[in-house]
């Protein structure tokens, strides 16, 4: 295992359900402030300059939620991603499957581990979690508790007796990120698992049994984790007011593409960025990926900024064979820059051959992948002409295809008449 001495990662632990705020989905996709927790928690680790891999781990069934997160990160942030990793059944098991990643990838020297339900994270706390972890090996922010705290005796009814009332001023709060010498926390999971211990809830306290001197550094009261509904409706009071513009609105905005390619000889043709074996080719300048071409064009025509010749034109010799996956992401990214949201993409293949039904997950999940949106916001269908037409008679195939995106709603623009009125008071 190789260690890059002073670099740092961090490991976003994302695998919980967060089934105590209620609603079918956990709390880390909820929304706050127009943006997902985990979206605000990755943008800002991401943003720190010291932080150079971000390692997420999701639960298994997740990765529609996850994928939805990335679209409104700075594309400096999306870089740092690693590839998520699915958690286990416990926050532990999950801790150790993100660190088992960084180690495949080059470990990093020290190493971070947070919570995304803990979304108010800022550059302080996480220089002084940097430091301590640098300085100490194992360390976590902790703030200090203002109630008097009582530890009480087990008890089946509703009203336990207290045994003991330690003194408030030897009592820390503990918080994440957690920081650590990468080997040392590693080693530490490794160590647990392998005496089938999984349930600490908190990696000071894996590191204290393992053997480990853990300093506690300053925390931040502002560095709530949310737990509760009210926790979810505080948190997205708290992000709408920090934004400086006022409240977005959106218009939904509709654009529809179509594509044709002729057949030629050949044993297999694109369709949605797979390659499915025929018996015959497209003619075409780039792959001939007819789905993705009429899907790149209903992009663009949802945004009204021209198609995919004027973007990628078949008179450059730099587009001639070229993967058409790099023409849907270039659109998508240009409907994110505008401030838009992507919300559905439908496409309909027309022809007689070849055949895509056994295709048709494969090809979903690689639009989905491309364009950066959940797999539930891709469909696509077949279908034949009756043999009536260029399709019928097996001569090519078409597909066409409907984007339909949120952008930024707009001043609408002022006639002649009305700007001179204006100006004339």
């Amino acid at each position: 295992m190789s260690t890059t001495g002073s670099s740092v990662a961090a490991v976003v632990v994302a695998a919980g359900r967060g089934i105590r705020v209620g609603g079918g989905t956990p709390k880390q996709y909820r929304r706050v402030g127009g943006q997902a927790v985990l979206t605000r928690t990755l943008a800002a680790l991401g943003a720190h300059p010291a932080i150079e891999r971000l390692q997420v781990v999701i639960a298994p069934d997740a990765a529609d939620f996850y994928r939805e997160c990335l679209g409104a990160l700075d594309p400096a942030v999306r870089a740092k991603l690693a590839e998520p990793v699915p958690g286990g059944a416990t926050r532990q098991q999950s801790v150790r499957a993100g660190l088992e990643a960084l180690a495949r990838a080059g470990a990093p020297g020290t190493v971070l581990v947070h919570d995304a339900a803990r979304p108010y994270v800022d550059t302080a706390l996480i220089d002084r979690a940097i430091a301590a972890g640098r300085d100490h090996g194992a360390a976590v922010p902790g703030v200090a508790v203002s109630d008097t705290i009582k530890i009480v005796a087990e008890a089946a009814a509703l009203v336990s007796r207290v045994r003991e009332t330690p003194a408030r001023e030897s009592l820390r709060a503990v918080q994440t990120p957690q920081a650590f010498a990468f080997a040392a926390l590693a080693e530490a999971h490794r160590a647990a698992a392998a005496a089938d211990l999984h349930g600490f809830t908190d990696d000071g306290a894996l590191a204290e049994w393992a053997g480990l001197d853990v300093a506690v550094f300053e925390g931040d009261l502002r560095n709530r984790k949310i737990t509760q509904a009210a926790d979810l409706i505080e948190a997205d009071r708290a992000f709408t007011d920090a934004r400086d513009e006022p409240m977005t609105t959106y218009v939904t905005r509709l654009g529809t593409g179509f594509d044709v390619h002729a057949f030629t000889e050949g044993d297999h043709v694109w369709l949605g960025g797979v390659r499915i074996p025929a018996d015959r080719g497209v003619l075409a300048h780039s792959d001939g990926d007819v789905a993705l071409h009429a899907l790149t064009d209903a992009l663009l025509g949802a945004i009204a900024d021209g198609d995919i010749g004027t973007h990628f034109p078949p008179s450059d010799e730099r587009w001639r064979g070229a993967a058409s996956d790099q023409f849907l992401a270039h659109a998508a990214g240009l409907v994110r820059a505008r401030g838009g949201r992507i919300d559905h993409l439908d496409i309909t293949v027309l022809a007689e051959a070849p055949r895509i039904g056994k295709y048709r997950e494969e090809i979903r999940a690689r639009i989905a992948e491309v364009a950066g949106v959940p797999l539930s916001a891709v469909s696509i269908k077949a279908t034949t002409t009756e043999k009536l037409g260029f399709v019928g008679r097996a001569e090519g195939l078409a597909a066409q295809a409907a984007a339909t995106v949120r952008l930024p709603e707009e001043e609408p623009a002022l006639d002649s008449r009305a700007e001179t009125a204006l100006r004339q008071g």
